[in-house]
Parts: C-alpha cells; sequence; structure tokens
C-alpha cells in the first residue's frame, strides 16, 4: 500500500473517472481497514468524500469528509489533515453552507502556510475565496464568473480546470451557461464583452 495512491484517486475523480476511481478506493479501504493503518483510512476517507461529491450526493459526501476529518486529525501528518480539511470545506460550500466552508478551509490554509506548502496554500486560498463570496444576484455565478475571466484570458479549458481545481467538463458546463447568459457564442464575443463590462464599470 503506497500513501500516493489517493493521489491517482484524486486525479481520477477530477477528470471524471469514477468507476476507476470507485475500484481503487475500494482497494484503498479495504487495506487501510486490513492493515489497520490511519493514514490510509483517512485518505480512503476523503476519496470516497469525493466521489460522492462527484456524484451529487453531497451529504453523503460531508458526512466521508467529517468521519475522515476526525481520523486525519490524530495524524502527525498535517498535511494530510489539511488536504482532509480542505475537501470538506469544499464540499461544504458546494452544499452553500459557507460559514463551515470558511471555517475549514482558513484551518487548511494555516496548517499549509506554517508547512510551507505554497501550491496547497494557493489552492486553499482560492477554496476560501470562493467560499466566502457572497453570490451575485442576477446575471454569472461566481463560479461562472471565474471561469469566464480565465477563459477570457486566452486560457484553454484544460488550464482553467488546472487553475480553478475543476474537471474540463465542469469548465465546459460554466462556460455554456455563461454563453447563454450572456448570448454570446465564442471566446472572443467573451473578451469583448468582459471588457466592456470593466470599462463600465471604472
Amino acid at each position: 500500500m503506497v500513501m500516493f495512491l489517493a493521489d491517482g484517486i484524486e486525479a481520477l475523480v477530477g477528470l471524471g473517472q469514477l468507476d476507476r476511481a470507485e475500484r481503487l478506493t475500494r482497494m484503498l479501504e479495504h487495506a487501510a481497514r486490513r492493515l489497520n493503518r490511519e493514514w490510509a483510512l483517512a485518505q480512503a476517507g476523503r476519496c470516497r468524500a469525493l466521489l460522492h461529491a462527484a456524484r451529487g450526493d453531497l451529504s453523503a459526501a460531508a458526512l466521508a469528509a467529517h468521519d475522515a476529518c476526525v481520523v486525519a486529525e490524530r495524524l502527525e501528518l498535517r498535511l494530510e489533515y489539511a488536504r482532509t480539511l480542505l475537501v470538506a470545506g469544499e464540499i461544504e460550500r458546494r452544499s452553500r453552507r459557507r460559514r463551515p466552508a470558511c471555517d475549514l478551509c482558513a484551518r487548511a490554509l494555516e496548517i499549509f502556510e506554517t508547512a510551507g506548502a505554497q501550491r496547497w496554500a494557493e489552492r486553499a486560498r482560492a477554496e476560501l475565496s470562493r467560499a466566502a463570496a457572497r453570490r451575485p444576484g442576477p446575471g454569472l455565478t461566481e463560479s461562472e464568473k471565474l471561469v469566464a475571466d480565465l477563459a477570457a484570458s486566452g486560457l484553454t479549458n484544460r488550464q482553467v480546470a488546472a487553475r480553478l481545481f475543476m474537471s474540463p467538463k465542469t469548465v465546459e458546463a460554466n462556460l455554456a451557461r455563461v454563453y447563454r447568459k450572456l448570448g454570446i457564442r465564442s471566446r472572443a464575443e467573451l473578451g469583448a464583452r468582459l471588457a466592456s463590462a470593466e470599462s463600465e464599470s471604472l
């Protein structure tokens, strides 16, 4: 059993390959219970939470993330705990529970910063910003605005997905909604519309 198996599972979930992620998660869960390794139990719980969330079952995802956090908190591996807190925060934010989402992400950010894990700290900051932001009224949601801004800057869908820690399919879905709401059909029109809106706000 290797510690980076969870990284592979998380990547598969992000790519939408849920069947493969499910098989590996079951393997990780079984091995963690058989060998009674708490770090593996925490990782398996985090992966299970991500799978539930990817399938749209946010209630089950929140429960799995909570249980994983309880186990991870006992570990000396503080980055594992912080990563689990961050997943729990993402799920709370998607469930529209802003306060617990902010609390979880802020705790994760503190651990990442203390450990000098800059890439993870950036991810936690981005998630904290999303959790704290109030949803705009009519028009684009916060996620749609983030995707639109990056797409208009010239990034590809895969680059936007990597920047925002989304799957490419989620980026495509957000862009489709943006185009529909703004009545446009291309990235060029998107860039022009956003530039116009920015100049009007000056």
